[in-house]
């Protein structure tokens, strides 16, 4: 296998093991506090994963660490080709994965003084340097494949969590990225928004997306994941599909975890 390329090489190609993502001995500290231990982790494309956990397990850490939102202390990381060690997280190697990586948050952080299709095209013709109309088609192709095609003109303010939520899938998807990164996407919102995400989620996921989401809806990892990923004090604790890691988990820490989600 060719050794994985630096930020620096000028091939941006995924090796050819198939991995689209991979974690080699990632460590990370809060001051003290030892966030992510070890982590050795491999994705592949079209890999569907669930990230999942207790409160503080490191879930949302290790899921931000993927685009560098997160810097890390020892390991290295590869997303896409694009090889970053634990001394080379620069603001170069930040823009370049995160060209191909997009991150839904918990909250939506749309900027409120612009529409929905602003929001949406604000990316593309800032950083890729899109011509207005051809960003502006895109965006309204994005709204309607998450429901909101009559939305373009509505401030955030006028929309629903749930609908503020899909135009910012609509948002990372403006960006055409390889890899979609959830952290708690419908945590915020009331059961009937909920589903109304969730739904233009397992549509990502029929499409071949490559996604890893931190969630708590166990439902939805049986209904969109590939892998469960469950997560204890940094650590991973069970790694496989979700037929066998939530309903017949290994590990006491995935045990008194599902059956907590079950009982709330």
């Amino acid at each position: 296998m060719n050794e994985a390329p630096s930020i620096r090489a000028t091939s941006l190609e995924a090796t050819d093991t198939g991995a689209i993502a991979r974690m080699q001995g990632i460590n990370k500290w809060y001051g003290a506090f030892h966030a992510l231990r070890d982590i050795d982790l491999q994705v592949e494309s079209g890999e569907r994963i669930v990230i999942c956990g207790p409160s503080g397990s490191g879930k949302s850490t290790l899921v931000r660490t993927v685009n560098l939102l997160e810097p890390f202390q020892q390991g290295s990381l590869e997303v896409c080709g694009i090889r970053v060690d634990a001394d080379t997280i620069t603001r170069a190697a930040r823009r370049a994965i995160n060209r191909r990586v997009a991150m839904v948050f918990q909250q939506f952080n749309l900027f409120p003084h612009l529409t929905a299709l602003d929001n949406i095209t604000l990316a593309p013709r800032v950083v890729k340097r899109a011509e207005r109309a051809a960003a502006e088609s895109r965006a309204h192709a994005l709204l309607a494949q998450v429901g909101l095609a009559d939305r373009a003109g509505a401030y955030p303010h006028e929309l629903s969590g749930g609908q503020q939520q899909r135009v910012a899938i609509a948002r990372a998807l403006a960006q055409e990225p390889d890899v979609m990164l959830f952290d708690e996407p419908t945590s915020a919102l009331d059961p009937e928004m909920r589903d109304d995400v969730m739904e233009v989620v397992r549509g990502l996921a029929r499409a071949g997306m490559t996604m890893l989401v931190v969630t708590h809806e166990m439902q939805f990892a049986h209904d969109i994941a590939s892998r469960v990923w469950v997560i204890d004090q940094g650590t991973i604790a069970e790694d496989g599909p979700p037929a066998r890691v939530v309903d017949h988990p290994e590990t006491a820490v995935a045990r008194e975890f599902f059956s907590r989600i079950r009982r709330t």
